[in-house]
Protein backbone atom coordinates (compact mmCIF):
# COMPACT_ATOMS: atom_id res chain seq x y z
CA UNK A 1 0.00 0.00 0.00
CA UNK A 2 1.20 3.51 -0.85
CA UNK A 3 -0.08 6.75 0.71
CA UNK A 4 0.72 10.34 -0.25
CA UNK A 5 0.79 12.47 2.90
CA UNK A 6 -0.46 15.58 1.14
CA UNK A 7 -3.65 17.11 -0.12
CA UNK A 8 -1.74 19.10 -2.76
CA UNK A 9 -3.27 18.58 -6.18
CA UNK A 10 0.15 19.27 -7.69
CA UNK A 11 1.82 16.43 -5.77
CA UNK A 12 -1.11 14.10 -6.38
CA UNK A 13 -0.94 14.71 -10.14
CA UNK A 14 2.83 14.20 -10.15
CA UNK A 15 2.66 10.92 -8.23
CA UNK A 16 -0.07 9.67 -10.58
CA UNK A 17 2.50 9.89 -13.41
CA UNK A 18 4.30 6.88 -11.94
CA UNK A 19 1.31 4.64 -12.65
CA UNK A 20 1.00 3.35 -9.09
CA UNK A 21 -2.17 3.03 -7.05
CA UNK A 22 -2.08 5.23 -3.96
CA UNK A 23 -4.28 6.85 -1.36
CA UNK A 24 -4.09 10.45 -0.20
CA UNK A 25 -4.19 11.54 3.44
CA UNK A 26 -4.01 14.94 5.13
CA UNK A 27 -0.91 15.00 7.36
CA UNK A 28 -2.19 17.52 9.98
CA UNK A 29 1.28 18.94 10.69
CA UNK A 30 2.08 22.41 12.03
CA UNK A 31 4.20 24.00 9.28
CA UNK A 32 5.40 26.96 11.34
CA UNK A 33 9.16 27.48 10.82
CA UNK A 34 11.36 26.97 13.87
CA UNK A 35 13.51 29.80 15.18
CA UNK A 36 16.76 30.08 13.16
CA UNK A 37 15.81 27.06 11.02
CA UNK A 38 17.36 27.07 7.56
CA UNK A 39 14.98 26.73 4.60
CA UNK A 40 16.48 23.34 3.66
CA UNK A 41 16.19 22.04 7.24
CA UNK A 42 12.61 23.26 7.39
CA UNK A 43 11.69 21.38 4.20
CA UNK A 44 13.37 18.19 5.45
CA UNK A 45 11.77 18.39 8.90
CA UNK A 46 8.29 18.95 7.48
CA UNK A 47 8.58 16.18 4.88
CA UNK A 48 9.57 13.76 7.65
CA UNK A 49 6.83 14.98 10.02
CA UNK A 50 4.15 14.62 7.33
CA UNK A 51 5.22 11.07 6.45
CA UNK A 52 5.34 9.97 10.09
CA UNK A 53 2.00 11.60 10.99
CA UNK A 54 0.18 9.73 8.23
CA UNK A 55 2.13 6.50 8.86
CA UNK A 56 0.71 6.43 12.40
CA UNK A 57 -2.70 5.84 10.81
CA UNK A 58 -1.39 3.57 8.00
CA UNK A 59 1.17 1.34 9.72
CA UNK A 60 1.69 -1.17 6.88
CA UNK A 61 1.87 1.41 4.10
CA UNK A 62 4.77 3.22 2.53
CA UNK A 63 3.97 6.88 3.16
CA UNK A 64 5.38 9.73 1.08
CA UNK A 65 5.81 13.06 2.84
CA UNK A 66 7.06 16.07 0.91
CA UNK A 67 7.60 19.73 1.53
CA UNK A 68 9.02 22.58 -0.48
CA UNK A 69 10.52 25.78 0.90
CA UNK A 70 11.56 28.68 -1.30
CA UNK A 71 14.60 30.67 -0.18
CA UNK A 72 15.44 34.24 -1.14
CA UNK A 73 18.64 35.72 0.30
CA UNK A 74 18.71 33.14 3.09
CA UNK A 75 15.10 33.73 4.12
CA UNK A 76 12.17 31.33 3.68
CA UNK A 77 9.31 32.40 1.45
CA UNK A 78 6.10 30.76 2.55
CA UNK A 79 2.97 30.21 0.53
CA UNK A 80 1.61 33.70 0.03
CA UNK A 81 -2.08 33.02 0.68
CA UNK A 82 -3.16 36.37 -0.79
CA UNK A 83 -2.71 38.62 -3.80
CA UNK A 84 -0.85 41.23 -1.75
CA UNK A 85 1.69 38.81 -0.28
CA UNK A 86 2.20 37.13 -3.66
CA UNK A 87 2.84 40.51 -5.28
CA UNK A 88 5.36 41.34 -2.55
CA UNK A 89 7.13 37.98 -3.01
CA UNK A 90 7.38 38.34 -6.78
CA UNK A 91 8.60 41.93 -6.48
CA UNK A 92 11.30 40.77 -4.05
CA UNK A 93 12.25 37.89 -6.39
CA UNK A 94 12.50 40.19 -9.42
CA UNK A 95 15.97 39.88 -10.94
CA UNK A 96 17.03 37.51 -8.13
CA UNK A 97 18.00 33.86 -7.75
CA UNK A 98 15.52 31.91 -5.65
CA UNK A 99 16.39 28.47 -4.27
CA UNK A 100 13.69 25.82 -3.96
CA UNK A 101 14.37 23.02 -1.48
CA UNK A 102 12.04 20.08 -2.16
CA UNK A 103 12.40 17.40 0.51
CA UNK A 104 10.85 13.93 0.50
CA UNK A 105 10.60 11.27 3.17
CA UNK A 106 9.33 7.78 2.33
CA UNK A 107 8.50 6.00 5.59
CA UNK A 108 6.89 2.75 6.75
CA UNK A 109 5.83 2.65 10.38
CA UNK A 110 5.92 -1.12 10.99
CA UNK A 111 9.66 -1.51 10.42
CA UNK A 112 10.63 2.18 10.79
CA UNK A 113 12.28 2.06 7.37
CA UNK A 114 12.93 5.55 5.99
CA UNK A 115 14.36 6.94 2.76
CA UNK A 116 15.02 10.68 2.55
CA UNK A 117 16.26 13.06 -0.08
CA UNK A 118 16.19 16.75 -0.91
CA UNK A 119 16.32 18.31 -4.36
CA UNK A 120 17.60 21.82 -5.01
CA UNK A 121 16.23 23.88 -7.87
CA UNK A 122 17.65 27.33 -8.62
CA UNK A 123 15.35 29.77 -10.40
CA UNK A 124 16.69 33.00 -11.88
CA UNK A 125 13.82 35.49 -12.12
CA UNK A 126 13.68 38.12 -14.84
CA UNK A 127 13.32 41.75 -13.81
CA UNK A 128 9.58 42.08 -13.30
CA UNK A 129 7.47 45.23 -13.42
CA UNK A 130 4.50 45.72 -11.11
CA UNK A 131 2.00 45.65 -13.99
CA UNK A 132 3.21 42.26 -15.25
CA UNK A 133 3.24 40.88 -11.69
CA UNK A 134 -0.39 41.97 -11.30
CA UNK A 135 -1.38 40.48 -14.68
CA UNK A 136 0.31 37.22 -13.81
CA UNK A 137 -1.31 36.97 -10.38
CA UNK A 138 -4.78 37.71 -11.76
CA UNK A 139 -4.28 35.08 -14.47
CA UNK A 140 -3.01 32.18 -12.29
CA UNK A 141 -3.74 33.08 -8.67
CA UNK A 142 -0.82 30.99 -7.30
CA UNK A 143 -1.55 31.82 -3.68
CA UNK A 144 -1.03 28.21 -2.52
CA UNK A 145 2.40 27.90 -4.16
CA UNK A 146 5.81 28.48 -2.60
CA UNK A 147 7.38 31.44 -4.39
CA UNK A 148 4.02 32.71 -5.74
CA UNK A 149 4.12 31.04 -9.16
CA UNK A 150 3.25 27.87 -11.05
CA UNK A 151 6.13 26.78 -13.25
CA UNK A 152 3.85 24.31 -15.03
CA UNK A 153 1.73 27.25 -16.16
CA UNK A 154 2.35 30.91 -16.98
CA UNK A 155 4.87 31.18 -14.14
CA UNK A 156 7.52 29.88 -16.52
CA UNK A 157 7.41 33.27 -18.28
CA UNK A 158 8.75 34.96 -15.14
CA UNK A 159 12.15 33.25 -15.35
CA UNK A 160 15.44 33.66 -17.14
CA UNK A 161 16.55 30.14 -16.22
CA UNK A 162 15.96 27.06 -14.10
CA UNK A 163 18.75 24.79 -12.84
CA UNK A 164 17.64 21.39 -11.55
CA UNK A 165 18.38 17.69 -11.72
CA UNK A 166 14.65 16.98 -11.85
CA UNK A 167 12.09 19.29 -13.49
CA UNK A 168 9.26 17.84 -11.39
CA UNK A 169 10.93 19.00 -8.16
CA UNK A 170 9.96 22.61 -8.80
CA UNK A 171 6.30 21.56 -9.03
CA UNK A 172 6.59 19.87 -5.65
CA UNK A 173 7.65 16.21 -5.93
CA UNK A 174 10.98 15.10 -7.47
CA UNK A 175 9.89 12.00 -9.36
CA UNK A 176 13.34 10.79 -10.46
CA UNK A 177 14.56 10.31 -6.88
CA UNK A 178 11.12 9.21 -5.68
CA UNK A 179 10.90 6.47 -8.33
CA UNK A 180 14.32 5.21 -7.22
CA UNK A 181 13.23 5.18 -3.56
CA UNK A 182 10.00 3.34 -4.38
CA UNK A 183 11.92 0.70 -6.34
CA UNK A 184 14.23 0.30 -3.32
CA UNK A 185 11.10 -0.14 -1.19
CA UNK A 186 10.10 -3.05 -3.41
CA UNK A 187 7.36 -1.42 -5.44
CA UNK A 188 7.16 -2.29 -9.11
CA UNK A 189 7.02 0.68 -11.43
CA UNK A 190 6.05 0.39 -15.11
Amino acid sequence: MLVLASTSIYRRDLLARLGLRFDVARPEVDETPLLNESPMSQAQRLAEAKARAVAERNRDAWVIGSDQVAELNGQSLGKPGSFERAADQLAAASGQRVLFHTAVSVFRHNDKRTMRFCDLTVVQFRSLGSAEIERYLHAEQPYDCAGSFKSEGLGITLFESIESRDPTALIGLPLIALAKALRQAGLTLP
